[in-house]
């Protein structure tokens, strides 16, 4: 299994924006798809984001489509999810998430790694 932390959240104002980094160790990056998700305060995890091995296939959820935009870096074993726009219901804490079901998956039991979650909180 991948050991997964995340970076990069913070406070921002709503219209501002953000990228959340993770960086991955302990087992080949490129034999999982990756994830994000987000948990509000009081709320279940949902999934927000998700990119094959390659890069070359991406999935969002209807809500930050066009304005996220979720990214890998093989070479470096990181993934990215730029978020732009953002919105005051963006509030959560975002985790970092792989998957071995190829090609591509979205369904939250299909991730087996998860890092620790950064929290990110936009203010109106």
């Amino acid at each position: 299994q991948l050991q997964l932390v995340e970076s990069g959240g913070g406070l921002v104002q709503a219209g501002g924006s953000l990228k959340l980094s993770c960086v991955a160790s302990g087992d080949r990056f490129d034999n999982y798809v990756l994830g994000w998700f987000r948990q509000a305060s009081g709320e279940d995890r949902h999934f927000v984001a998700a990119i094959n091995w390659i890069g070359a296939s991406t999935y969002y959820t209807d809500s930050v489509r066009g304005r996220f935009t979720i990214s890998r870096d093989n070479a470096k074993s990181t993934m990215s999810l730029q978020m732009n726009s953002l919105k005051p219901d963006d509030t959560a804490v975002y985790y970092c998430a792989a998957s071995r079901r190829l090609p591509i998956t979205t369904n939250i039991s299909d991730f087996g790694s998860w890092g620790r979650g950064t929290q990110v909180t936009v203010s109106s």
